[in-house]
C-alpha cells in the first residue's frame, strides 16, 4: 500500500482507532476532546479513509464497526524514512546526530538512546 502522509484530521482518527483497535462511530467521536466534531464530519473522513485503504469496517446491522488497516508502526516507519530522505540526505546517522545535539535532551534520554543503539548492534551481530 502506498502510504501518503495523513492530514491532521485523518491522523487524529487513526490514533484513536489504533488505540481502540475497533470502534463504532460513537466510540471514535467520544475519543475527541470537547468541543467534539459533528458525526457527519467524522463519517465523511472515515468514508474517505476507507476509500484510501487506511480503514475498513464490518457491517453490524445498521452500524459499522471500524478498524485500522494501516498499521501504526508501518505508518510511523514510512514517515521517519521520508523525513530522513527529505531533511537528512538519506543519512540515518545525520538524523541521529541531529537529536543527540538537541540541548533539551537529558543525560537519561541520551543514555536510553545509547542502550537502544547498543541493543540493535548486538541483535544485528547475532543475526549475521
Amino acid at each position: 500500500m502506498d502510504i501518503k502522509q495523513l492530514n491532521k484530521s485523518e491522523l487524529q482518527i487513526m490514533k484513536y482507532l489504533w488505540k481502540l483497535e475497533k470502534g463504532f462511530m460513537k466510540d471514535i467521536v467520544s475519543e475527541f476532546p470537547e468541543p467534539k466534531p459533528a458525526y457527519t464530519t467524522i463519517s465523511t473522513l472515515l468514508s474517505r479513509m476507507c476509500k484510501k485503504g487506511y480503514v475498513d469496517f464490518e457491517k453490524l446491522g445498521r452500524d459499522k464497526l471500524y478498524y485500522p488497516v494501516l498499521e501504526k508502526e508501518s505508518y510511523f516507519s514510512g514517515q521517519v524514512k521520508s523525513m530522513i530522505s527529505n531533511f537528512f540526505d538519506n543519512s540515518a546517522s545525520q538524523f541521529a546526530s541531529f537529536f543527540t545535539k538537541d540541548k533539551n535532551m537529558s543525560i537519561e534520554e541520551l543514555e536510553e538512546i545509547e542502550k537502544l543503539v547498543q541493543k540493535s548492534i548486538q541483535q544485528k551481530k547475532a543475526d549475521e
